[in-house]
């Protein structure tokens, strides 16, 4: 190994796996990621196994699938006590190591193994309800809220736009573009390498909210897209139309919203937000260049979950789809560290891979209890696991995704979904019935069997999946002391 690389991870908040050039979207413009693309490793077969931020973010951290995380689904306020970490490693092997944006840990300020953090988390309900521990209100936890009520006075607020956090309701950042959360990422980013150690090599965690909800891009990103035809939301045999009509006016529903202008006004706020943040990594890419670390230096980039975006009459997360489940990865840098830039890893990745992908780059031990890869090495898992309890329409979930297809199940209602992703990529046909696929849906749910045959919950006996055993959000394994 070369002299040790130092680190830059890039994690979006609710970025598509296919909402970049490179990943050939016909609408989105990321010229900074698909220059980073082309200097690197792009994965289009990259997944998040749970895929809502609490519980996706507890795999990024510590290398573990969701069952060894014993985070299944989104649950605030249990503590995250995981003995090894990817920054707490780092830190260990002399690393200075940094994280700048959001953590959606718990306590807020758990530095999970980070010699420090400049927190921004988002609009987070619970740390904004009354009688919440002072630690944990986020006008006191948040650095970003903190440093914004000192520029705008003490009234100011990310909501003052009246978007929610969780809406699918867009428009216009209301204030200056630099005091909007994205731009203060990379601006305390920036700082922290003229800051730094130099004798030190530096691992700096660069976590943006956006393009999570609320969509309020600056104006100029808006006008980017405003004009423009963009691709409709993906449709299939399977979709609950009955359930867009439903529940399509109410601001943050999971369908998204039933009304057609809103749905382009959803994709224009999306896109616009991922833009703004795609040239805001522009800004940390000509810094790192500026400070003379461009020849070593490595950038991993990846988000926590994807968005369904009114594909299939859904909205947010949570679901087993490729909207909710693939992630946009790369990797980029010397080729001494990484190897020859430019090329397509086909290997099915996962979150857990990023942190001994991290540790091998940083030259240092890779825990045997991790249940990710090298990713640089190219992945030998043919199928990836993935599940998540969503209790809206009984919809929780568990999924077996390999490069070519899909088999979902769900757990409260029995309902099984197969999807040819080879030959179907954007899951129109639900062929869960169709003769030509049986052999190899019994092979995947015999995966499922296998993958679930020791649950807590019961979900399979180790020949069967049993149906309506009672979901939980966090197994017994959350709440221990975790390696």
């Amino acid at each position: 190994m070369n002299e040790r690389p130092n680190i830059v991870l890039i994690v979006t908040d609710e970025m598509r796996g296919d909402c970049m050039g490179v990943a050939g979207h016909p609408d989105v413009k990321t010229p900074y990621l698909d220059s980073l693309a082309d200097m690197g490793v792009y994965y289009p077969n990259a997944y998040s196994p749970c895929p809502s931020c609490v519980p996706a973010r507890a795999v990024l951290h510590t290398g573990l699938s969701p069952r060894h995380t014993g985070r299944v689904g989104y649950q605030d306020c249990v503590e995250w006590n995981y003995g090894c970490t990817m920054a707490g490693e780092l830190t260990r092997q002399g690393y200075q190591t940094h994280c700048v944006g959001k953590m959606h840990v718990y306590p807020a300020r758990n530095s999970m193994g980070f010699s420090s953090v400049e927190l921004h988390d988002g609009y987070l309900h619970y740390g904004r309800f009354p009688g919440v521990d002072y630690h944990e209100n986020q006008q006191i936890s948040d650095d970003y809220f903190y440093w914004l009520k000192n520029e705008k006075g003490i009234a100011c607020d990310v909501t003052d736009s009246g978007v929610e956090c969780n809406s699918w309701v867009a428009r216009p950042w209301p204030y200056e573009e630099a005091l909007h959360p994205t731009n203060w990422v990379a601006s305390r980013s920036i700082d922290f390498l003229r800051r730094r150690d130099p004798r030190k090599p530096f691992f700096l965690m660069v976590s943006f909210v956006r393009p999570h909800a609320p969509y309020d891009a600056p104006q100029c990103y808006f006008d980017m897209y405003r004009d423009r035809a963009l691709r409709a939301p993906a449709r299939g045999d399977w979709d609950r139309e009955d359930w867009l009509q439903r529940y399509g006016r109410r601001y943050n529903a999971a369908t998204g919203p039933s009304d057609p202008e809103l749905i382009r006004q959803q994709q224009i706020g999306y896109y616009a937000c991922i833009t703004h943040m795609d040239h805001q990594i522009g800004r940390i890419w000509m810094s790192l260049v500026e400070h003379g670390l461009r020849d070593n230096t490595v950038i991993l980039f990846t988000s926590d979950h994807g968005e369904m975006l009114s594909d299939h009459c859904w909205c947010h997360k949570s679901l087993p789809y490729q909207g909710s489940v693939r992630v946009p990865m790369l990797v980029a840098g010397p080729e001494k560290y990484i190897g020859p830039a430019g090329r397509t890893d086909l290997s099915l990745v996962g979150l857990q891979d990023a942190m001994p992908t991290v540790l091998k780059l940083a030259d240092a031990p890779v825990p045997a209890h991790l249940d990710g890869e090298n990713a640089l090495e190219g992945t030998k898992r043919t199928w990836l696991h993935g599940e998540h309890v969503f209790r809206f329409e009984n919809r929780s979930n568990q999924f077996i995704v390999t490069k070519t297809d899909k088999y979902v199940w769900f757990s409260q209602t029995g309902e099984e979904q197969y999807f040819d992703l080879e030959n179907d990529p954007q899951e129109t046909h639900n062929a869960i019935e169709d003769p030509a696929h049986q052999a190899r849906i019994a092979q995947l749910r015999g995966y499922l069997i296998e993958a679930l045959k020791d649950s807590e919950e019961g979900y399979s006996d180790g020949e069967h999946l049993i149906v309506g055993r009672p979901p939980q959000e966090c197994l017994s394994n959350a709440t221990a002391e975790n390696v």
